[in-house]
């Protein structure tokens, strides 16, 4: 027996979570569209907040108690949840375009851990980054008040709860993405979706029905019930809201891993 022993390698088809993980990690930094489109978020982001609040005016009397600068300079949340959600949609048919699933699904016939991995590491880089230019455009966008209009403060009921939540929207966004990149498994469909869903049902549902249906929908939980540090008429109350996001993904999830065991490469 010689003095050197090296550690046995992994037996074939022995993988686990934290393999996958790893090579999705891997795959998701080496691309530029990764940095690129996380970059967008945080600078589009930040200049929406700061232009919002430069043209927002000290509310009338009449209107200062419903009054909400905290809504205001989280607005560029609007912009911010296309672009990672597009980006969760790439992070998995950019590989079924190029082909590159099938090295994928060789290294990984676990389709549904393989999908896990996925929405784990990415879900994992858009949670930071959301938080970060969550806190960074609260504390910049106040900076281009005008005079008269109250400053909000992180510490007034509300405040950190909002910029909290609209950071962890960004990522949950992010996971309704990869979950329709793997439903769809094409691009430009899978955005199309993404878009119907964010932006147009919404904005359809509100003009047919009022809020009534259209509160269910990302983008108006969002706006209502998460980046609020005051209460909104007739929207969902904050963690019931961020609630029912989170039942979204977990549903959108489970169906796209389902559909994967069920399709070819």
């Amino acid at each position: 027996m010689t003095a050197l022993q090296t550690t046995p390698a992994l037996p074939a088809g022995r993988y686990g979570f934290a393999h996958a993980a790893w090579m999705e990690w891997i795959k998701l930094r080496s691309l530029r569209s990764t940095l690129w489109a996380l970059v967008a978020t945080v600078v589009g982001m930040l200049v929406t907040g700061v232009v919002t609040m430069a043209n927002t005016h000290a509310p009338s009397p009449d209107k200062a108690d419903t009054f909400d600068p905290v809504n205001n300079v989280l607005a560029g949340i609007a912009l911010g949840q296309l672009v990672v959600g597009v980006l969760g949609v790439l992070v998995v048919t950019g590989e079924y375009s190029s082909g590159a699933i099938r090295s994928t699904l060789a290294a990984i016939p676990n389709r549904p851990l393989l999908l896990a991995a996925k929405a784990g590491v990415f879900g994992a880089v858009t949670s930071a980054v959301g938080e970060v230019v969550a806190f960074a455009t609260f504390f910049a966008g106040p900076l281009a008040l005008g005079e008269g209009v109250p400053v909000p403060a992180i510490g007034d009921p509300g405040v950190l709860r909002a910029v909290v939540l609209s950071g962890a929207y960004l990522a949950l966004v992010g996971l309704l993405g990869i979950a329709l990149g793997a439903v769809v498994r094409h691009t430009a469909a899978a955005i199309g979706a993404l878009v119907g869903l964010l932006y147009v049902l919404p904005a359809a549902l509100s003009g047919l029905t009022g809020v009534t249906v259209a509160k269910y929908f990302p983008t108006m939980i969002a706006g209502n019930s998460l980046a609020v540090s005051k209460p909104v008429a007739d929207a969902l109350s904050p963690w019931v809201g961020f609630g029912m996001l989170c039942l979204y993904v977990v549903a959108a999830l489970g169906a796209g891993g389902w559909l994967l065991t069920r399709r070819d490469a």
